[in-house]
């Protein structure tokens, strides 16, 4: 009868969350590693190689630095998209209300005067 490896669930404090998150970025700083990092710090620091991965994506994520599964923009530029389209559309509100006035008075011109 052979005994099988239990999977344990072991909880991380947010500390030791971002510890390793720190550890990841300055390692592809000075090394220019992109994938090796995550694998180097999980293994140095004992934890799961695929819990820094998600610590990290998802770090990065809350930051804006990468887009979300949808293929949509990072939250931060989403926002920014929002403000933008919202100053666009005020924008041509304006240049409405202006080429009017402007066909107003130029009509005001052509008319004789008495």
């Amino acid at each position: 009868m052979s005994k099988s490896k239990s999977k344990r669930s072991r909880r991380y404090s947010s500390e030791q969350k971002e510890h390793a998150v720190r550890l990841v970025r300055l390692r592809r700083v000075e090394t220019g590693e992109g994938f090796g990092s995550v694998k180097a710090v999980g293994e140095q620091l004992g934890f799961g190689i695929e819990s820094v991965r998600k610590w990290v994506h998802d770090a990065d994520l809350a930051e804006g630095l990468v887009a979300g599964k949808d293929g949509g923009a990072a939250p931060a530029d989403e926002a920014r998209i929002r403000e933008l389209e919202q100053e666009v559309k005020e924008l041509r509100r304006v240049n409405g209300i202006l080429r009017t006035s402007a066909s107003f008075f130029a009509a005001e011109l052509d008319r004789p005067h008495r």
